[in-house]
């Protein structure tokens, strides 16, 4: 089948359309933005691709099918074109994923608000260090496993990361009620995603439609420690088990601490100890993102435990896997990546785009950087983040650190001056609380200002710079790394 990718160069289209063309498919698509690394990969695989959107070209290229990313709406001329002849058949990302990968497959479909993408990864590693050759599509750029997707053999495991976004400006259900989820991983649950949802609740409903098509010969792997997902209720259709730090917990994390040379936990089943680790991730909530995956994968592997109505209290998760490998995993890149480490300075970038996120990484850093400035360089980027519906969090968050560095808004143009995040009043906010704090209108200024703090504060105590940002922050952070080398 020739099938035709809109939007192809973004993370998950792109690794979409290298799985339909690992499964056989003929791969083609077309984006505005045709650059490296996406372009490189698919290019190298060889898929074909095309700069913008042109009607009378699709028309020549006629594909069998088109994917229609979720960044694609109406005005979008090739949509507009497809809705006029209705020739040729339209999908969604999350549906084209599921007729052609899922269907068939057992998959752990990895959700929540934070740690999607640290524990698809996590999950995909821990399977493969056990001698599986699971499927996996993750949202980010993995350093473990080395790729992004891999369709992987048929009888084993397809894990992916289930996003609670809507699927396409046609189907407005969050991605993951695609997914055929045999088990479900729920990371977190907060209100997020302002332009698609209207509340707390709102999203809290999208988790409860996906919990109640887990098969009762499924699990779903809970954070016990989350209120948010604890009020969604009992769930007796299918079978959970819950993860947490409480003692009422399935399995149990203990023992937490970090320091400059990494974490250490224990993880317990049932009240019986399962594992001591020590690794590099940073934060309790790292710990928790691999307890997740560790029993989700565990539960995958064990023996007995695909039989409906099976107990959790006859099964033996410890036994069947290992998590020795842990030791090793090296995270995924722009999550607490590290770009540089000297003894004056240190530089992270993170994909941080939520005041939860950003509060536990900037306390996690206060543990593993003791006696360090610590500098939050915030752009605010995200559709829900570029508004006021979650700045007085983001307020509270930036609080953590001791300085505080405000980039523009990004697409300020396209928000009224009442509903767009004010960094101005964040920042006389965090001055009120002894925070340093400086707005910027570009980019490219605050650039110009962190260098000049960096190089004026030089000699004395060391500095860790964190970059948060879910997207490109007009290309400062590579530069800033460059300057201050």
């Amino acid at each position: 089948m020739k099938i035709y990718f809109m939007g192809i160069c973004g993370t998950a289209m792109g690794n979409a359309a290298l799985l339909a063309r690992a499964a056989g498919h003929e791969i083609l698509g077309a984006d505005t933005g045709v650059y490296p690394p996406m372009s490189t990969v698919l290019a190298d695989a060889g898929i074909q691709l095309h700069e913008g959107y042109d009607p009378e070209r699709l028309a020549r290229l006629a594909p069998d099918l088109v994917v229609v990313g979720n960044a694609m709406s109406r005005g979008n001329p090739e949509v507009e074109w497809l809705l006029d002849i209705r020739a040729i058949p339209v999908t969604s990302l999350p549906a084209m994923l599921h007729d052609f990968v899922l269907a068939k497959r057992r998959n752990i479909v990895v959700c929540g608000t934070h740690g999607k993408t640290t524990t698809t990864s996590l999950a995909a590693f821990l399977l493969r260090e056990n001698g599986r050759d699971p499927g996996f599509l993750i949202g980010g750029v993995p350093q473990d496993p080395p790729v992004g997707n891999h369709l992987g053999a048929a009888g084993d495991p397809f894990v992916i990361e289930g996003d609670e976004y809507d699927s396409a400006f046609f189907d407005k259900r969050s991605k993951f009620i695609h997914y055929a989820p045999s088990i479900a991983v729920l990371n977190n649950l907060e209100f997020d995603h302002a332009d698609i949802f209207r509340d707390l609740a709102d999203v809290q409903r999208t988790f409860v439609h996906l919990s109640r098509i887990v098969p009762r010969s499924g699990w779903i792997v809970m954070n016990g420690d989350d209120h948010n997902l604890l009020a969604l209720g009992a769930m007796p259709w299918t079978r959970v088990l819950r993860v947490g730090t409480s003692g009422d917990c399935d399995v149990r994390i203990s023992d937490f601490s970090e320091d400059g040379s990494g974490a250490r936990f224990s993880l317990h089943w049932r009240g019986a100890r399962w594992a001591d680790i020590a690794w590099k991730l940073p934060g309790l909530y790292n710990a928790r993102n691999a307890a997740m995956a560790a029993t989700a994968v565990a539960l995958a592997l064990a023996p007995g435990s695909r039989e409906a109505g099976r107990a959790a209290a006859s099964l033996d998760l410890p036994s069947a896997i290992k998590l020795d490998s842990l030791s090793r995993f090296r995270g995924v890149k722009r999550r607490q990546e590290t770009l540089l480490n000297t003894p004056a300075l240190t530089v992270i970038e993170d994909f941080g785009h939520h005041p939860t996120a950003l509060a536990e990484t900037l306390h996690s850093f206060r543990s593993k950087y003791p006696g360090a400035l610590l500098t939050a360089v915030f752009e605010p980027r995200s559709n829900t983040a570029r508004t006021k519906t979650l700045q007085s969090g983001f307020s509270r968050a930036l609080a953590n650190a001791d300085d505080v560095f405000l980039g523009a808004v990004n697409r300020a143009e396209k928000l009224s001056a009442d509903e767009r995040f004010d960094a101005e009043a964040v920042a006389e906010h965090l001055e009120t609380h002894g925070v340093h704090a400086h707005a910027f209108a570009t980019n490219a200024a605050l650039l110009e200002a962190l260098v000049a703090a960096v190089r004026a504060q030089r000699g004395e105590k060391p500095r860790v710079v964190a970059f948060f940002s879910n997207g490109s922050f007009d290309g400062i952070i590579p530069k800033f790394v460059a300057a201050v080398k």
